[in-house]
């Protein structure tokens, strides 16, 4: 089965089954809603928000990802000089 078409299977879960339940408060964001969840509605939500907000970025790897665009862009920029840009 392919990504997308995963994805498609996914979005056409009902909120009536399990899964579809935690997908839609993972994804809720009408306040009205969301002041009236349950403890255990906040907290699925809280904990999925609290997952997506521990992305952290090695500096490191930024740094040097930021040089190599650099490069890459000022390389394009003297092509373009080079062939009349």
């Amino acid at each position: 089965m392919s990504w997308d078409e995963f994805c498609t299977l996914l979005s056409g879960l009902k909120s009536d089954t399990p899964l579809g339940n935690i997908v839609s408060i993972r994804s809720e964001t009408d306040k009205n809603i969301l002041k009236n969840f349950t403890p255990q509605q906040r907290k699925i939500r809280n904990d999925w928000q609290r997952r997506k907000a521990k992305k952290i970025v090695n500096m490191d790897q930024y740094k040097q990802d930021m040089q190599m665009f650099e490069k890459m862009f000022a390389s394009l920029a003297k092509a373009g000089e080079i062939n009349g840009g």
